[in-house]
């Protein structure tokens, strides 16, 4: 089993220079795998200037950049892929926008049929969450650490954890499967700091894998 990586959530609102700095910083003091620019309260243009802004910021650190929602804007701004929830365009049409090439991930909530049927379609990877109670969105699903240990067992793409993960509640999920954890208030919120978030996570990702 590959070692569990961090999958890094932008905060919901953020000014894309100054945050650009931030984010730049904290991805040259730990190493994550991805990050997903997800800006719910944000339109079209305001999109654009953010990922044309962050996008670089990744790619340049050889950090996959995800956009959630829209596949259309991804695919204008060079990102890496998309994530997908339940509501939005469906896998089809988003890898048929985005190329064969694209990472492409899928919100799955608690359900195995979902991500049954999400990594039969094509996708790169599913999502399941939230584990824990979580102030960044409404949670549409709560499942159990054991429906990672039941993906790992018969899932053949990645499973990403997501919902309230701190670096105090992340052991459960690595020892049960989890390939990615995804955060976002843990290392936005932290009074030390994004880069001290961030390391807090490394140490136990280090321990809990070891």
């Amino acid at each position: 089993m590959s070692a569990c990586q961090l999958y890094l959530i932008t905060p919901p609102q953020l000014d894309p220079v100054p945050f650009g700095e931030t984010l730049a910083a904290a991805l040259d003091a730990v190493k994550v795998a991805c990050v997903q620019m997800r800006l719910k309260d944000m339109e079209g243009e305001a999109i654009l200037r953010a990922a044309e802004i962050l996008r670089p910021v990744c790619q340049d650190r050889d950090v996959t950049f995800l956009l959630n929602d829209r596949p259309d804007l991804a695919r204008e701004t060079g990102c890496d892929g998309v994530h997908l929830g339940q509501d939005d365009i469906p896998y089809a049409e988003a890898r048929a926008m985005m190329g064969p090439d694209a990472v492409i991930g899928v919100s799955c909530h608690d359900s195995r049929h979902l991500a049954i049927e999400a990594a039969g379609a094509g996708a790169d990877y599913v999502a399941f969450g939230a584990f824990f109670p979580t102030t960044t969105k409404e949670a549409e699903g709560n499942p159990s650490p054991e429906i990672l240990s039941w993906w790992r067992d018969i899932g053949n793409v990645p499973a990403v954890a997501i919902g309230g993960i701190t670096p105090d509640n992340a052991p459960i999920l690595i020892e049960a499967g989890a390939d990615f954890l995804a955060v976002i208030s843990a290392v936005w919120d932290h009074e030390g700091g994004p880069a001290k978030a961030l390391k807090a996570f490394h140490r136990v990702l280090a321990e809990t894998s070891a």
